[in-house]
């Protein structure tokens, strides 16, 4: 039997690794969807992934999670063309416009806080965020409630009797508590919006499990570590390209003594990929699974706990829930109007 894989996100970076990895492992039994929101860039991955392994089953999804319509059209698609789904990778994520504070770098670099710093991002990173065409900010969209709308949409492929599903969200290191408040679960008001989103994630994926194990259906949370992907050239724009070259000396370094610097995306797949191979109902959901690379170059996957609690967790799910059926009504009414307005 092919297990049916779909991985959002899957164009560049983490989620093209992870396709790349997993097809090494498995071409036969493989059916792999890649659902994009570009899809110029979707078929030249897909050609790149045919071309290492021309016996493939690689299929394209056009989604953008920032957009409401946008994911139940791909849902739709995805519950014509499956009858189920095995392994669904939310790995799609937007940092935007991320604005970063020259001085606390420096101040960071010269302190015993460098290493944690430069893995989590900490105290040099604020971002502006944009509201998208349905009224949502777009990270918060993009990052957590456009997949968490199309877990809710592909419950009928992802829920089976005596059969597993795994979900399995692409985090960070970024996910701070301190960035996230049940009450602006949004983040309209901060300057933290990817943090939030993330720790959001996690929170989620408690919910998840507890509302979704005893249909088969289990979710698992990673962090991929500090990995130079187009999100991490976006912090420093203005950076040029060489100078990224000097600083990877410097992050070889770091690497000795740290092992959360995974700096390639192949690496920082790792903790994906090992999730592939286990058994779903074996994993704790309060831990998130870390990619890490020893100074040696050698890649393995732990379990860290998550500072989250169920009753947060609970809170925000129901919250979802009722954004949920706000959305889904505001999208009737305007479908209603624009017939309205054709028919008249």
């Amino acid at each position: 039997m092919n297990k049916v894989v779909l991985v959002t996100g899957a164009n560049s970076g983490i989620g093209m690794a992870l396709c790349e990895r997993l097809l090494s492992r498995d071409t036969e039994g493989l059916q792999l969807c890649l659902a994009c929101r570009n899809m110029y860039r979707a078929q030249a991955a897909r050609a790149a992934l045919l071309t290492s392994h021309p016996t493939a089953q690689v299929a394209l999804l056009q989604m953008d999670t920032s957009s409401i319509s946008s994911v139940l059209t791909a849902a739709q698609e995805v519950k014509l063309r499956y009858n189920r789904l095995d392994y669904l990778y939310l790995n799609a994520g937007i940092m935007p416009n991320p604005q970063f504070d020259v001085k606390a770098f420096f101040k960071g670099i010269f302190s015993s806080n460098i290493i944690t710093m430069f893995a989590t991002g900490e105290g040099i990173l604020t971002q502006k965020d944009d509201v998208t065409s349905d009224g949502l900010q777009e990270v918060f969209a993009t990052n957590l409630f456009g997949h968490f709308l199309l877990i809710r949409e592909l419950e009928p492929v992802l829920c089976q009797p005596d059969r597993t599903s795994h979900l399995i969200w692409t985090s960070s290191s970024n996910a701070h508590r301190s960035a996230f408040s049940l009450e602006d679960i949004q983040h309209r008001k901060g300057t933290q919006p990817y943090s939030s989103s993330k720790y959001a994630s996690d929170l989620l994926n408690l919910a998840l499990n507890t509302h979704f194990n005893k249909q088969g259906l289990y979710s698992s949370v990673i962090c991929p570590g500090f990995v130079m992907t187009n999100l991490t050239y976006g912090i420093l724009p203005s950076f040029p390209a060489f100078v990224w070259s000097l600083l990877m000396p410097v992050f070889w370094l770091i690497r000795m003594f740290t092992n959360t610097f995974t700096l390639t995306p192949y690496n920082g797949a790792e903790a994906l990929f090992w999730l592939f191979k286990q058994k779903p109902e074996s994993l704790d959901p309060q831990a998130k699974y870390h990619s890490l690379t020893s100074g040696l170059g050698n890649n393995y996957t732990q379990p860290r706990k998550m500072d989250i609690d169920l009753e947060t967790s609970e809170a925000l799910f129901e919250k979802l829930l009722q954004l949920e059926s706000e959305v889904r009504k505001k999208l009737k009414e305007k479908q209603k109007a624009s017939q309205h307005l054709h028919s008249a």
